[in-house]
């Protein structure tokens, strides 16, 4: 089981925030948050960390890599494989193979937080890797993708010639739209409007109109 609690107020700590598992302090998704602060506002990253929190009580019960567990920590292969099946028998969507990466289609009975949890995923071994607590390359990144786009912006008119700077007109302008550097790709993601069922959301845009002293015209 793992959860988290806001540290009160009035304990010194270094953490305003603690993972738990099974009621032990879990570092991993503790440092992760900190992590985050500063990098992404405070809301974002505690959207994240609610991502993350299932996946991680998955892993620990239901994950198999021939026969075994998978960590964390593992190497990339093995928590892509966690992954994808995570995202195939916990949400429901599809996963088609690639040669260096996965196309994803979600199904109506996916939830509509697979590119959040995704994020969330990658943004988490982000830090792990800056932290130095994940010692492979990030099994979210693509690296292949980015190999491409890389030779794609590179590569002149001229065989085997660099590309010559763009002021100098020479040059053909790079139009196509730089490919994702997702190793999981959803491709059939759409946004769906949902009506907001909250009868004090008026009170609450209100409220924060009020707090940062909006003009009658922003009313």
């Amino acid at each position: 089981m793992y959860w988290f609690e806001f540290c009160p107020k009035h304990i010194e700590n270094k953490y305003e925030l603690l993972v738990f598992k099974d009621n032990q302090p879990f570092l991993p998704l503790t440092d992760y948050y900190h992590d985050c602060l500063g990098r992404i506002d405070k809301s974002s990253a505690l959207s994240y960390l609610k991502c993350l929190l299932p996946f991680f009580k998955w892993l620990e019960k239901e994950s198999h890599y021939q026969g075994n567990r998978v960590l964390w920590n593992d190497p990339q292969e093995k928590v892509r494989v966690a992954i994808e099946d995570y995202l195939m028998h916990e949400m429901k969507c599809k996963v088609r193979d690639k040669i260096t990466f996965r196309f994803v289609n979600l199904t109506n009975k996916s939830p509509n937080t697979i590119s959040r949890f995704l994020s969330a995923l990658k943004s988490y071994y982000k830090s792990m890797i800056r932290l130095k607590q994940y010692l492979h390359s990030n099994p979210l990144i693509d690296g292949q993708a980015i190999l491409h786009s890389y030779k794609e912006e590179i590569k002149g008119v001229r065989d085997d010639k660099p590309r010559i700077p763009s002021v100098a007109g020479t040059e053909e302008a790079i139009l196509h739209r730089r490919l994702t550097d997702f190793y999981f790709k959803i491709i059939n993601e759409e946004w769906q409007p949902q009506i907001i069922d909250d009868v004090d959301l008026p009170y609450q845009v209100y409220q924060a109109g009020k707090k940062v002293n909006w003009s009658l015209r922003e009313w």
